[in-house]
């Protein structure tokens, strides 16, 4: 009886010496080799277009389930619930008078603003910024809709099969990935990989060079790495404690980072001097900066701060657009913490995204930082295929700051005052 146990325990010990091995040599083969050499064997690629054929017919399905059970299937609005027409406040109030009304105030003024504040709750512009982005299909992920898996058994069954995938192969192979902080450009790659994120760079002659600034569009945390597995950049952050202190520390030997302590951050005047001293020596790495200053939901840009565009420096810009289908690349940090964003990245199907570098920008004779914030951003939105906003992402935590009311009333000052003195020459 021994002797059979002995030999069950030498069997384990084989077979899990070999999975071991035959793990370690697919990771060595298919991750770590491809990213010191920079070369992909193209694998990534035909996962993610097996994908889209699975959510095809997942999608087909789903509709046809619906169909015989007479369920109605929620489409979301791509260009929002009201239908608007881009014309000014003054336009709006002479049309709403049917044109001959005095220059004074009229009581039914009121009604156009009335009209306004309805449309700005029904359909915020602001507010669904920050929600995950909804999608007209199903990529078999509970959180994009939780109802869709109970439409047919095909489909339950399915999406049993893609939980046991995601939480029992890819999000255990990702996590081996952490371990790598050696070296710059591979371990990003590294990460990359981990992520299973498959990412087209366009333009890359456009690429941020030595002497400038990079900004961005900011939708996740992983834009760094993004971007980082492409090219080598500075960060800009606050000193912290902690792990996060020992990486900081361990990060500026190997590159000049830019730190500040928590007393430094609000002096502007020493924040601008030390950017600027970076990017005047050409020897240091492009600085990468996301102006928005938070996470917006992949469907828009909202205002720049213009801090980063007062130096005087050449601008790199870049867009960021992710493909919701594969996975929600949108942090909501007002709703998940650090770590459960990333077990929601890592139990994704994939991150799918695409970067355009664009050519250099420089601030133009004449043009104020704010301008110049709005031209580069303007470009980053159109090149991306994202709304352009005015709105400061700050309202994510903040009340509507007096001067946009006041924007208001004044414009419909002016209305009144304008009448008025068309109306005296007359």
């Amino acid at each position: 009886m021994e002797s059979y146990l002995f030999q069950f325990d030498s069997l384990i010990c084989m077979l899990l010496g070999i999975s071991f091995t035959v793990w370690f040599t697919l990771l060595l083969v298919f991750i770590i080799v491809p990213a010191i050499l920079g070369v992909s064997f193209g694998i990534r690629r035909l996962y993610m277009k097996s994908l889209i054929k699975l959510f095809e017919w997942a999608t087909l399905r789903m509709e046809r389930g619906a169909k015989e059970k007479n369920q109605h299937l929620y489409k979301p609005y791509s260009n929002g619930i009201i239908a608007k027409e881009l014309v000014s406040l003054e336009q709006e109030i002479q049309e709403m008078r049917r044109g001959g009304a005095e220059p004074e105030f009229d009581m039914s003024d009121i009604f156009y603003f009335c009209r306004r504040g309805v449309e700005s709750i029904v359909d915020d512009e602001v507010t669904k910024r920050f929600t995950a982005e909804e999608l007209e299909s199903w990529n078999l992920l509970t959180r994009s809709n939780y109802n869709f898996h109970h439409i047919s058994t095909r489909l339950t069954a399915l999406w049993g099969v893609g939980v046991l995938i995601r939480y029992g192969f890819l999000l255990p192979l990702r996590m081996k990935n952490y371990l790598s902080d050696k070296v710059h450009l591979m371990c990003y790659r590294i990460c990359v990989r981990a992520l299973t994120a498959i990412i087209t760079y366009h333009d890359s002659e456009n690429k941020p060079k030595n002497g400038g600034i990079c900004v961005a569009n900011h939708t996740s945390p992983i834009d760094v790495i993004i971007l980082a597995s492409d090219g080598c950049y500075a960060m800009v952050g606050q000193v912290h404690g902690g792990l996060m202190g020992v990486i900081q520390r361990a990060m500026v030997k190997a590159c000049p980072h830019i730190w500040f302590e928590r007393s430094e951050v609000k002096d502007r005047h020493l924040v601008a001097k030390r950017l600027s001293d970076h990017v005047a020596d050409e020897s240091k790495l492009p600085i990468l900066i996301f102006p928005e200053g938070t996470c917006i939901n992949n469907t828009s840009v909202m205002m720049f701060k213009k801090g980063s565009f007062e130096i005087g420096c050449t601008v790199y810009p870049v867009a960021i657009k992710y493909d919701p289908r594969f996975g929600d690349a949108f942090w909501n940090s007002s709703k998940f913490g650090m770590v459960n964003y990333l077990l929601h990245m890592m139990s994704s199907w994939a991150i799918v995204c695409s970067v355009w570098y664009l050519p250099p920008m420089s601030r133009m004779e004449g043009e104020d930082a704010v301008q110049f914030a709005n031209r580069v951003k303007a470009a980053i939105a159109r090149k991306g295929g994202l709304a352009d906003l005015l709105w400061d992402g700050g309202l994510k935590r903040g009340k509507v700051k007096e001067v946009f009311r006041e924007e208001q009333q004044k414009l419909y000052s002016k209305v009144l005052v304008g009448n008025s003195e068309d109306r005296s020459r007359s």
